[in-house]
This record gives C-alpha cells, structure tokens and sequence, in this order.
C-alpha cells in the first residue's frame, strides 16, 4: 500500500524534479515473417508491426493523463532484422529500412529499432548485407535505428567487424551530413550487447524473448541530483542508501504502468 507521504514525493518528483517514463517500448518478434521473397517479407513485416502497434501510442497517453505521469516517446524494437531476413533473396536491406519507417510513421512511433546484426563471432552472409545496408538505410529513413554487436568478453572481438566499421560510420555520416550527419545519431555499435535491448538507438528484441513485450524506461537523473544536494558530506553508506530508495521509487513509476491490467489487452494486441 502507497502511503500519503509517498504519494506526494512522487507528485515533487514529477512536478519539480523531472521525473518521467522515458520511453514505453513495445519488443516485437518478426522471425514468423520470413520469406525468401523479399517483397512478400515487407508486405508480413509491416502488417505484424502495424497490428501489433496499433494502440501503443494511444494507450500511452491514456495512461499518462491517467496518472499524471509524462510519457515522452513511444518506441518499437524488431528481433535483429540480419536473422529474420536471412532468407531473403536480396542483395541490399534498404527497401527493409524503409518498410519499418513506413510502419513506425504509420503508428506514430519516435523511433523503430533492431534493423541490427550481432557478428561478435562472425558473420553471415545476411549480417554483411545489413552491415552493408546501414549507410543508405539510415539515410532515406527517419525513424529507423540500426545497432552491431562485434565483440564480448566471452568470445573476443571480430577485428574483421571492427576494421568494416570505420567505413560504414564514415559512409553514414557522408550520407546525411545535410542533416548534420544525423545517421550516425541513429547507429550504436556494441560489445557485449544485452540478450534484449529496449534502449534506443541500440534497440532489438531478443529471441528470447516473448511474441510481443513491453518494456518501460524510467528517467530520474534529476531526482537522483536532488536526493544527493540534500545528503552532501554525508558518508558513502548514507548516499548509496539514498540513492537506492530514490531509485527504487522511480522504477516503481514504470511498473505501475506495466502492472496497468485494463490497458494490458491494448497493448498486447493478437
């Protein structure tokens, strides 16, 4: 049970603080997409992100005037599309790139993300033609974000992945440099990528991972800075105490939204 007094740290937290949910993303698994048709792949692609995303950014604002809790973007991550498009018969992923843009236009999301390859032990044929894609899929999309994880700590670095990138960077940044290379804004390279990233632009979603998830990213710093200034020159134990009840209620701002049983239908579309 929420407490009065708790529930007014959290309005402060809200109304002078900064507090917000950052981001509702919605994970989608598209490896039910694959065909070696390219065509007919966009064609499953858009309709899976356009059915299953239907109501994220309406249930979104619902649930912030619901609570009186900003939620500032409404985001998409795919499963990393080098594995769900290995089938395809193409050469390039641009027209990819540009069927996930079309589809986070038509639900009025920020950002989609997972137009990904993860090659931190090799590559595929398919992880070098999205690696190869990124560049000009960047370019001619808006809302797409791309990701590659090289390396980890388990299995070591692909210096080959590393030497391409130096490249694919420099080309992404030529090709939107009206935009003030916004591209490269766009792409993350990694080591040692999570099974599931719901964080932008290094967005996927994990094989691991359910049909279809929601994840919810919370945004404190600000609150964090106030709970340190009124604890200066206390001991070590002290602030990270205070740091981590102050945590502990800002994430609880994004499982309340999680836990919201009426929206979860809407969400969650079949």
């Amino acid at each position: 049970m929420i407490s009065i007094s708790e529930a007014r740290q959290t309005n402060e937290m809200i109304e002078e603080e900064n507090l917000d949910v950052r981001t509702i993303t919605m994970g989608i698994n598209i490896l039910d997409c694959a065909d070696p048709d390219e065509k007919k792949f966009c064609e499953k692609v858009y309709d899976k992100i356009t059915k299953k995303a239907e109501n994220l950014v309406k249930v979104g604002e619902d649930i912030s005037r619901e609570f009186g809790v900003p939620v500032v973007n409404k985001r998409i991550s795919i499963t990393p599309m080098a594995i769900a498009a290995a089938a395809c018969k193409s050469n390039n992923y641009v027209e990819i790139a540009k069927t996930l843009d079309k589809a986070a236009k038509e639900v009025g999301v920020n950002f989609i993300g997972g137009f990904s390859a993860l090659v931190h032990k090799g590559m595929t044929e398919s992880d070098r033609i999205l690696i190869d894609s990124v560049p000009e899929a960047l370019s001619v999309t808006e809302r797409v974000c791309s990701s590659i994880n090289l390396g980890s700590t388990r299995s070591g670095i692909n210096m080959d992945a590393v030497a391409k990138m130096g490249t694919i960077i420099k080309e992404t940044a030529r090709l939107t440099k009206e935009q003030d290379s916004l591209g490269c804004a766009k792409f993350v390279v990694f080591c040692n990528a999570v099974e599931d990233n719901p964080f932008m632009a290094g967005a996927f979603h994990g094989v691991g991972e359910r049909d279809c998830a929601i994840n919810v990213g919370i945004s404190g710093p600000g609150v964090v800075k106030e709970r340190w200034s009124e604890f200066a020159g206390a001991d070590f134990e002290t602030l990270c105490e205070t740091v981590k009840k102050t945590a502990l209620k800002s994430r609880a701002q994004g499982s309340l939204l999680r836990r919201k049983r009426h929206h979860a239908s809407e969400f969650l579309s079949e």
